[in-house]
């Protein structure tokens, strides 16, 4: 959901295959984010039924709604005509996994995913139409950005600095939905003129939890995407391709090559008999 897993990506380890009597294993690591959350196709079967839920409820403004389809439709045509894919090998790891990456994205789940998720649903059974109204945009957009990141992670065609400009652009967005529930949690939500403890503890819940996902989303963007990713992504993707570029001129030179041989040896029999 911050663009860790497309940094991460596939990570696949291996046992040592000269070691006798041990079995040979792939295991593949499908990112940090697939091991907190579940199963791959668990996780997009959940987020779609949230993308079902949040479009139906009309909880979700209109520009929201329409941003993923042209997300989508971007990254596709940046992946067509401006960043396409150097080979047919999928794009390498940016970022080792270690310990510290992943509470990272553990962090970023658990603040921008499980929390806002009990959130909304606090207010459904409270009746908080404005809480669920305010943080509905947020879960809504970052549904699509998880499943979008998921499926480009599979798909050879997307590059590395398509797979990058993804979780940005997502990023970005959410940020002004983010700014929306923060003005909502702090200046537009009352308490009523008895309020209980539970009224005083549920507005102070919506104000950190927005506060809390607006100040770690900008972070993410502004410290990690943008100065750490984006830039490490296109030094990686210009180097597959200049290396490419190298092979495949290479290779055309040496059939070249044997193509003039050939020629010269069909046009002077008496080479080929003195070679003989």
């Amino acid at each position: 959901m911050s663009g860790a897993t497309l940094a991460a990506g596939p990570r696949l380890a291996t046992m040592d295959t000269r070691a006798p009597g041990e079995l040979r294993q792939k295991v593949k690591y499908a990112g940090t984010l697939g091991g907190v959350m579940g199963s791959l196709r668990v996780i997009e079967l959940q987020l779609v039924a949230f993308i079902v839920v949040f479009s139906a409820s009309g909880l979700v403004p209109l520009v929201d709604l329409l941003f993923p389809v042209f997300a989508s439709l971007y990254a596709f045509a940046l992946a067509v005509l401006v960043f396409p894919s150097p080979n047919n090998a999928p794009p390498p790891d940016l970022f080792k996994g270690n310990r510290l990456f992943q509470l990272y994205v553990i962090l970023g789940t658990i603040i921008g995913l499980f929390l806002p998720l009990a959130y909304v649903l606090g207010g459904f059974a409270r009746g908080d139409q404005p809480a669920v109204r305010a943080a509905t945009p947020h879960l809504f957009l970052l549904s699509f950005q998880i499943l979008s990141e998921n499926l480009i992670r599979g798909l050879k065609i997307f590059s590395l600095p398509v797979r990058a400009l993804v979780p940005i652009l997502y990023n970005a967005r959410r940020l002004i939905s983010l700014s929306d529930w923060l003005q909502a949690t702090f200046l537009n939500a009352k308490l009523p003129s008895n309020p209980r403890f539970q009224d005083v503890a549920w507005m102070w819940f919506g104000r950190c939890l927005s506060a809390a996902n607006f100040l770690y989303f900008s972070a993410n963007l502004l410290a990690f995407l943008l100065p750490l990713f984006l830039p490490r992504a296109f030094e990686r993707y210009f180097k597959e391709r200049d290396q490419a570029a190298a092979k495949e001129t290479s290779s055309s030179a040496g059939v070249q090559k044997n193509v003039n041989k050939s020629s010269a040896t069909k046009q002077h029999p008496q080479l080929q008999k003195k070679n003989s």
